[in-house]
């Protein structure tokens, strides 16, 4: 599966804002996406609460994978934002 590693864009990390966007963004798309720490399980990225669990602060780089170019390019877009603004 294609991977991007990306940085964290947003202030507070991968925490509760940033990753309901990123879910919601995830769960709208006709295609399976995941983020992971690198070295770490990925998990789906269509959860929140999943998204929460990696402990991804500001600048940490985490992987985001999926077999469709568009959706692994919006999600790892999404993730180098700041999503707190």
């Amino acid at each position: 599966m294609p991977t991007k590693t990306v940085n964290v864009g947003s202030a507070v990390g991968l925490h509760a804002r940033p990753a309901a966007i990123i879910s919601e963004a995830a769960g709208e798309l006709d295609a399976e996406v995941t983020i992971g720490v690198p070295g770490g399980e990925a998990v789906d990225a269509s959860s929140a609460l999943l998204i929460m669990t990696l402990g991804a602060g500001k600048g940490d780089a985490v992987e985001v994978s999926s077999d469709d170019q568009g959706a692994l390019d919006k999600i790892a877009a999404l993730v180098e934002q700041d999503l707190d603004a």
